[in-house]
């Protein structure tokens, strides 16, 4: 692309995004909190109107295509932004949440003394979200990434009054630096190996491999795979680095909304945008899919014991975030950006909208509490749903039983369709409306599969067929995984009516408790960071 007028105007709309969010953090705490309502509307606002430069961006790229901008410093360039399909779907995405987010936490924390400054401390963490999103280096990202860190450090301890809050802005900061200890070895690395922190010529060098020379060019990046893989890890609250984030409910809604909503997804954001390189290692590939899978049964199974609404979504976000990295681990990289960005919305709305939700007091709902345990509606609901799932899928040249991984993914979403078609038959409906029940999951079904192949070929190209070792233990690995998710669906049924169970008792005790592993990082954290007493 040359530098012309059209290029200038399609750099300075992506930059107006970050730095029109960053605005307001450069005025003084003082001034903020003497006009709280007017400087948070002001933030909602040109939070609305970087959603509107978003959008505009996404015009040109789809003109132009992407856009690679090089700063020139003492003769050398540095590539200062990479915007390509990945990047406007994420920028406009985090442009509307903060537009929203902003708008609530205007009238939300109306009152509060330190009003101004919680918009000053958001404003500033949403603005460094996006130079995540928009960075033409890793030096770049890096920076941004540590930043978004330290703002957020602000929010989580804003009610220092709070030893909860106090306790678990500690755990996040402790987590956090280990990540950036990651970043920094990737850092390293990366630089000995490419020479270069840029993308562009990162992506280039991946992509130019083939034969013997990729062979060995995958032993040299293994270390810089597993330590992307540690830092996305922490940062989108991976077990065992889990623990804070459901303790994060100590601050105000509006942090919350923007943490599951946002800066949650940076890891799994650093993985897709890596994932030419990381889908090459398959030591990478395979940690992504044990912990991703891992956290996404600890997840839902101890979601499933508490009634606490914020709690609740906190550890639905733990399950969701783990189930993303389960689908880059399984190399369903577009699969994940569609779950990432359906996550998002969907979470930011639950956190948003959580004030207003009256808890039924029940822990969990089963859909056979008001019917008798039948086998054929079961055998029914299930069966079917795989075969218009697989077939579907099929249809599209998604899925088949030669692709491990996208026969997993298929198989998950099948239960899901499945659990919904049981919970119709369970509630002693007709059986007409299981046929409608059917003909909607059939549209779904068809929406979501289409979504996941207008990514993988339209978004996500160069990701699309790079992790192909499907060995037969690869295909007993995909089994196990599939009947440990059959058991936590079994449990999440069967826990309500067999509480007297002792073994399903003791589950429960110990689920709602998250296994401990919560208790021993608080300990960890007291010993090494202990709370100053007054």
């Amino acid at each position: 692309m040359q530098h012309n007028f059209p290029f200038y105007l399609f750099a300075s709309l992506i930059l107006f995004c970050p730095f029109s969010i960053l605005f307001l953090g450069f005025f003084p705490e003082s001034r903020l909190n003497k006009r709280p309502f007017y400087f948070a509307v002001l933030g909602s606002r040109m939070a609305f109107l970087a959603f509107i430069s978003s959008l505009l961006s996404v015009f040109f790229l789809i003109r132009t295509g992407p856009l690679l901008y090089y700063f020139t410093l003492n003769g050398r360039s540095f590539e200062l932004l990479y915007f390509d399909a990945l990047s406007a779907l994420i920028l406009v995405l985090i442009c509307f949440l903060l537009s929203i987010i902003l708008r609530f936490s205007s009238r939300y924390l109306d009152g509060d003394k330190h009003h101004g400054r919680f918009t000053k401390w958001l404003c500033l963490t949403g603005g460094s979200v996006l130079f995540i999103v928009i960075s033409g280096n890793l030096i770049e990202l890096s920076m941004a990434w540590v930043s978004t860190s330290l703002c957020l450090h602000q929010l989580l301890q804003f009610y220092p009054e709070r030893p909860g809050a106090l306790l678990a802005a500690k755990k996040k900061f402790i987590i956090s630096r280990l990540g950036d200890i990651c970043l920094l070895g990737v850092l390293i690395l990366v630089y000995r190996e490419f020479h270069s922190w840029d993308f562009e010529p990162i992506f280039r060098t991946v992509g130019s491999l083939n034969g013997q020379q990729r062979d060995i060019f995958i032993q040299h990046i293994n270390p810089i795979c597993l330590l992307l893989v540690g830092g996305a890890m922490m940062k989108s609250a991976q077990f065992p680095f889990h623990s804070w984030l459901p303790d994060t409910m100590e601050t105000p809604t509006p942090v919350s909304a923007l943490m599951h909503a946002g800066i949650i997804n940076a890891g799994g954001f650093l993985i897709i945008r890596m994932g030419s390189m990381v889908s090459l290692s398959h030591a990478a590939m395979a940690t992504l899919a044990f912990f991703g899978a891992l956290t996404a049964l600890l997840g839902s199974l101890v979601m499933l014991t508490h009634s606490s609404i914020k709690r609740v979504l906190a550890f639905s976000t733990i399950a969701q975030m783990g189930f993303m990295m389960l689908e880059c681990g399984l190399g369903a990289f577009s699969l994940a950006l569609l779950h990432l960005l359906s996550h998002s919305l969907y979470k930011a709305y639950e956190f948003l909208s959580s004030g207003t939700i009256k808890s039924s007091g029940k822990s969990f709902l089963s859909p056979m509490d008001s019917s008798p345990k039948k086998v054929f509606p079961f055998l029914f609901s299930f069966f079917s749903s795989f075969l218009l799932v697989y077939g579907i899928s099929s249809i599209l040249k998604i899925s088949s039983f030669n692709n491990p991984p996208n026969l997993v993914l298929t198989i998950f979403f099948s239960l899901s369709i499945g659990f919904f078609l049981w919970n119709l038959w369970s509630r002693k409906w007709s059986l007409f409306f299981v046929i409608i029940g059917l003909a909607g999951s059939m549209g779904i079904s068809l929406a979501y599969f289409t979504l996941h192949k207008l990514f993988q070929e339209k978004i996500l190209v160069s990701l699309s067929n790079n992790y192909q070792s499907y060995s037969p233990l690869e295909y007993v690995l995909v089994g196990f995984l599939v009947l440990l998710f059959v058991v936590v669906l079994l449990i999440q049924v069967e826990l309500p009516s067999r509480m007297r169970s002792t073994f399903l008792g003791s589950l429960y005790v110990h689920a709602r408790n998250g296994f401990y592993f919560n208790t021993l990082f608080n300990q960890w954290v007291s010993a090494i960071w202990p709370s100053e007493r007054k």
